[in-house]
This record gives structure tokens, C-alpha cells and sequence, in this order.
């Protein structure tokens, strides 16, 4: 395996990446997007092909390049469903796995520091990696007094989720202030301060309760670009909103991007060219697809844009991917490029797809 552990001066933030050397497929974990353009550098110097970005959780202390990452590279990003964001091509569920080259990364719900909170497994390696964020840091853990922080959901969460773990497995956390780089699940189970060495959930919450921390300086900042993948900072000032009567059911999202609901476009279905932007494989798979979809794989789509010399600028086009990130770039590139009717389907198949089975449209 590939491996970088990365850090950020300024949070003290590691981010990892990781590789299979024979298939180049690769996943970051936690950027930092003052370090877009060196982790840029890095994938491209290894020559490796980033599929996923994932995060452990909804950052108060930095920025993520996630969403960035996925414009500039393609890959698909990775939040935990109970995250709140909307802005994930995958919104990752407890036990869920992902693949990169010969490695399987399993997530595990671990929240306490945030709702939304997980632990990324990786199995394929001489021993287990455990990429923890601030669930459980080496000999300490994330603070739980703010962003639904809660001291006795962490206890469990590090108890059952992650000191389970085989008792070799390498932890790798998301910060730290004393220049470790990592520890195992039996070092961590002896020897930290806030849950090894049999304390209780009792003196778990009396510790947690007794830190008096300050807030994180860059929270105000940090949360609302995160909930959007990192890119609410760089969005433009929103495009005129369309005025013709057809298209009247576009809304911006909070990132700027042209959205219909689901409701609008079963109700409608015929009335734009439909733009399924996912990788071919994800069409048969189990969200399936809208009949007489198109399909353009998102990094295909600059040059299939290129290629259309005929089309109609003013054709309504509605982008479709599995949760609503993916489309919501290419309907902002589709804008770029001068078509001035383009929406992304909000909530993509899972939201189109959950309505169909319940039999009802889902709310806007």
C-alpha cells in the first residue's frame, strides 16, 4: 500500500492518503483546503487515481477540499448520513464498505464528538488501520461540548466500535498536538488519559465535563462550508433565477446551485433532457435509473459539452447522480458553459427512489 500521513500547521489536522500500487486507485481522508494544491501535486506525482474523499466528520476547526477535490479530480465524496450535509455523492451508513484496489474500507458510526461521526477501517493491509478523526486521538479524544456532542455517546461509540478492533490496529488519528503520528487499539486501551485504563463512563463524564475549552476559532467559518463539502466559500454570486413559467420550480441551493425536487421532475418527466452524470455500473445498480436518461459520466462531461455544437442552450437539463453532488457540479458547469435552464435533481436517485417506495413525493 501507498501511504501519506499529511498535516496542517495551522489545526494540526493529518490527512492520509492512500493507495493500492497496482491498481492506482486511491481515497483521502480529512483534506485540508489550504493544502488542495500540494495534495494536487502528490496524487499526480504518484500517479494514483483518487476515487473517494472521505471525511470522519463534519469539521469545526478547518475547512475540507472535498468538494473541490471533486471538481477538479472527479471523486466521489464521503460523509456519514448522519452528518446533515446534503452536499455527499455518498452518504455513508455503520457497516457500510468501499472499495479501493484490493483494500475494503468499512465505516463504523462512532458519534460523541459530533452526530455525525465516523471511524474508516481499512482491511487488506499486514494489520488493520483505524483512521479515527477526533473520535479517539492518541491518549485523549474529540471535546463534547458543542455540535451535538455527547460525553456518554462517545464512551460507547470508542468501547464498542473502536476498542473492539483487534489490538494491533494502527490508530491514526485526526489531530494531534504532541507530534505523534499514530498508536494501536492496546496502546490506546492501557494508556489513555480519557478512556484507557478501565475508567468508567462515570469518570468519562466528569473529565469531559471539567475541560473548559474555548471555542474553536474557526467554527462560525468552518461548519456551514463543511456541511457543503468546502465550497460554499468559493461559489460565486448566483446566476439570474430563471424567469420563464416552465422552469418556475428551480430553486438555489445554499451553494448556488439550480435544484428541482423529485416531485417536480416525476410531474414533469418529458419536459427537460434528463443528464445522469453517475459511472455507467451505478445506472444497473440498485437505485437504478429514470427511463430515457442520458448517461455522461461527470469527468466526461466537459468534452461531451465540447461536442455539442447543435444543442439548444436554452433546452431545459436536468442533472441527475446518486445523492444530488456530482449533478450539482455538472449543473454549475453546464451554467459555465452558457445553458441557461439547468437544474440539479436535489437529493438525486436516493431521493427519487425513496419516493417511489413510499409511495408519496418526498418534500422539497
Amino acid at each position: 500500500m501507498l501511504f501519506r500521513q499529511l498535516f496542517d500547521r495551522e489545526s494540526c489536522t493529518y490527512t492520509y492518503l492512500l493507495a493500492d500500487e497496482e491498481t492506482r486507485d486511491a481515497v483521502l481522508i480529512d483534506p485540508v483546503r489550504e493544502h488542495l494544491e500540494r495534495d494536487l501535486d502528490i496524487l499526480e506525482e504518484l500517479g494514483v487515481n483518487l476515487r473517494y474523499s472521505l471525511e470522519t466528520h463534519v469539521h469545526a476547526d478547518h475547512i475540507t477540499s472535498s468538494g473541490v477535490l471533486r471538481k477538479r479530480v472527479g471523486c466521489q465524496t464521503v460523509l456519514s448520513a448522519a452528518a446533515g450535509a446534503g452536499c455527499p455523492d455518498i452518504l455513508i451508513e455503520d457497516g457500510q464498505t468501499l472499495t479501493f484496489g484490493r483494500y475494503t474500507i468499512e465505516a463504523r458510526h462512532t458519534p460523541g464528538h459530533t452526530n455525525g461521526d465516523v471511524t474508516y477501517v481499512v482491511q487488506g493491509a499486514d494489520v488493520p488501520l483505524a483512521f479515527t478523526g477526533d473520535t479517539l486521538l492518541i491518549r485523549g479524544c474529540g471535546r463534547t461540548d458543542f455540535q451535538q456532542g455527547d460525553s456518554d455517546t462517545l464512551y460507547q461509540s470508542v468501547h464498542e466500535k473502536i476498542f473492539s478492533l483487534p489490538d494491533e490496529t494502527r490508530i491514526y488519528p485526526g489531530h494531534d498536538y504532541k507530534g505523534r503520528t499514530m498508536s494501536t487499539v492496546a496502546e490506546e486501551k492501557k494508556w489513555n488519559l480519557r478512556l484507557g485504563g478501565g475508567r468508567t463512563r462515570d469518570e468519562f463524564r466528569d473529565i469531559m465535563a471539567n475541560l473548559n475549552l474555548a471555542q474553536p476559532k474557526k467554527i462560525d467559518e468552518a461548519v456551514p462550508a463543511n456541511l457543503h463539502c468546502g465550497v460554499l466559500q468559493e461559489v460565486a454570486e448566483p446566476a439570474a433565477e430563471p424567469t420563464d413559467a416552465d422552469w418556475a420550480p428551480v430553486e438555489r441551493s445554499p451553494g448556488g446551485v439550480p435544484e428541482v425536487t423529485e416531485a417536480w421532475l416525476r410531474d414533469n418527466l418529458g419536459a427537460a433532457r434528463l443528464l445522469d452524470v453517475r459511472a455507467p455500473a451505478e445506472l444497473t445498480g440498485p437505485l437504478g435509473a429514470i427511463d430515457g436518461v442520458e448517461n455522461v459520466p461527470l469527468p466526461d462531461l466537459a468534452s461531451a459539452i465540447a461536442s455539442w455544437t447543435d444543442a439548444d442552450p436554452e433546452k431545459p437539463i436536468v442533472t441527475i447522480c446518486r445523492s444530488g453532488g456530482r449533478s450539482g457540479t455538472a449543473a454549475t458547469m453546464l451554467e459555465q458553459a452558457g445553458f441557461t435552464r439547468v437544474a440539479s435533481l436535489r437529493g438525486g436517485m436516493l431521493a427519487y427512489a425513496h419516493a417511489l417506495d413510499a409511495g408519496a413525493p418526498a418534500c422539497g
